[in-house]
């Protein structure tokens, strides 16, 4: 796999930019993005104007002093998302060669929403905030007024979001050009345990029925008929068996699907590129970037089976060790690419 050092990711253009950054007020903010925004008062010149926005950086008001200590991470922050930027390309021209460069179709941004009011574009990756994420579009479009008061829902089945896919070519290719690419990623194994969970080991009128009946049907000895009626009480085991079947009794579903496939990232090059783990600190930090009103910030609360303790690595790793080598050696092959272009570390050693 091709690794890239964080080291080497400053271009000319970039170090730049870094020293006219001295040159500013120390009210200065410093965005990574070619959709993001730098935040100063000082007046630049000319040249100094063409290096920003070459290098993604525009002009607008300093922020309030409380934002103080999230500024002094932005530099980092922006660095951070950049390597992740680098490696995606890097991992694409390698293993997606001539990928880029193919006509985007419909089916291929049909899980991307998009928000004219701030220009962007979101990949809806189920168990990563996508629920939340629709609230703050939801807000920034002008539909709602805090994310607060959106029920779950209202979130996915009154969001009046358009998706990128319900736009004619043109649409779609102007929007694709020059809005902020968004997509936020979680680490597999744990997306993965955290929709079995959610999906089959609490109450369901869709999964069970749909899923959970052909699963225990194809892959469950002697299962009861109560069982085989409900489809309540897929095993971890079971869930794994179907996922790994190429000719699975039931078709895929965007809550398990790769990353990789369902928001095509070779394809459509995101911009911001921000992770589960840190979620609500670089979704903030986007929102800031873009200037999102100040009193809009990422909601942090879990409103869906909500007693429930949240989906972590001890937790994944508990599922996980209900499965045999062979059996976790072929989850992970599933998902490798996921694993290759967001740079998870292998969660088990025996891995290869």
């Amino acid at each position: 796999m091709s690794s890239i050092s964080p080291q080497d990711l400053m271009t000319k253009a970039e170090t730049e930019v870094a020293a006219l950054k001295a040159k500013v007020s120390s009210k200065s903010l410093m965005a990574e993005d070619s959709s993001l925004v730098v935040v100063t008062r000082q007046s630049v010149t000319k040249r100094h104007r063409k290096l920003l926005l070459k290098s993604g950086f525009a002009a607008s008001s300093a922020p309030p002093a409380a934002e103080q200590q999230q500024r002094l991470k932005s530099p980092q922050l922006a660095r951070t998302l950049e390597s992740r930027r680098r490696l995606l390309k890097d991992i694409c021209s390698k293993y997606h060669r001539g990928v880029r460069d193919q006509r985007v179709s419909w089916q291929q941004v049909s899980r991307v929403y998009v928000e004219d009011q701030s220009r962007l574009l979101y990949c809806e990756v189920p168990k990563v905030g996508c629920s939340n994420w629709k609230r703050v579009l939801m807000v920034l479009g002008g539909s709602e007024a805090s994310t607060q008061d959106i029920p779950h829902d209202a979130a996915h089945y009154a969001n009046h979001l358009r998706r990128l896919d319900s736009y004619n070519s043109s649409g779609m290719a102007s929007r694709l050009s020059s809005y902020t690419k968004v997509l936020f990623v979680r680490e597999p194994f744990e997306r993965l345990v955290s929709a079995f969970r959610d999906k089959f080991e609490s109450p369901n009128s869709y999964y069970h029925p749909v899923f959970g009946r052909p699963i225990i049907s194809r892959y469950r000895t002697n299962a009861t008929r109560a069982a085989l009626r409900t489809g309540a009480g897929v095993t971890f085991r079971e869930f794994i068996q179907y996922l790994l079947d190429v000719h699975r009794p039931v078709g895929m579903d965007i809550h398990w699907e790769p990353v990789s496939q369902l928001c095509n990232p070779c394809l459509l090059q995101y911009n911001f590129i921000g992770k589960f783990e840190r979620l609500e600190e670089e979704a903030n930090f986007l929102l800031q970037s873009i200037g999102a009103p100040k009193n809009l910030t990422f909601p942090g609360f879990k409103d869906r089976n909500p007693l429930a303790e949240r989906t972590s690595s001890k937790i994944t790793q508990r599922y996980f060790s209900q499965l045999n080598s062979t059996e976790r050696q072929k989850a992970f092959d599933f998902y490798y690419m996921d694993y290759l272009m967001f740079n998870y570390p292998k969660p088990f050693k025996d891995l290869y």
